[in-house]
């Protein structure tokens, strides 16, 4: 009875398990105003979706692909940018930065929108434009 115990809270363990951090760097406010600071170098990519970007704001300038969908557009991506990825907290901006890294490009890292707001900047409220009735 007690190795059965055992294995179902192995199971139940291993079933809440979280996949491992990204590697790519989690920028601070000040790291992200920086890079911000020249508009023409760098590239924000939003991973998150729109209702996300909406509720929560975001930044004023951003290219939006969701993180599901961003392998699929790999070459719309600049690869002459520096690149910053963007989620409400950087975990799945991390995964995306990770993956663009792995396929060359010139990643500074990632940031999360509710993060940098709490470190004092201030995020840009976007409304997610609803959808034209056809005729």
């Amino acid at each position: 009875m007690r190795k059965l115990i055992l294995i179902a809270l192995l199971a139940v363990a291993a079933a809440f398990a979280q996949a491992p951090a990204a590697k790519a760097k989690v920028l601070t406010r000040a790291e992200l105003d920086q890079l911000l600071a020249t508009p023409d170098k760098v590239l924000l990519i939003d991973v998150r979706r729109p209702d996300e970007v909406s509720s929560n704001g975001g930044f004023p300038v951003y290219l939006s692909i969701q993180i599901g969908e961003l392998e699929k557009h790999l070459d719309a991506i600049p690869k002459d940018r520096i690149i910053v990825t963007v989620s409400n907290h950087a975990a799945r901006g991390g995964k995306a930065a990770d993956l663009l890294a792995s396929h060359g490009f010139n990643v500074a890292g990632a940031v999360g929108a509710e993060t940098y707001e709490k470190e004092g900047g201030t995020l840009t409220k976007i409304e997610v434009p609803k959808k034209v009735a056809k005729e």
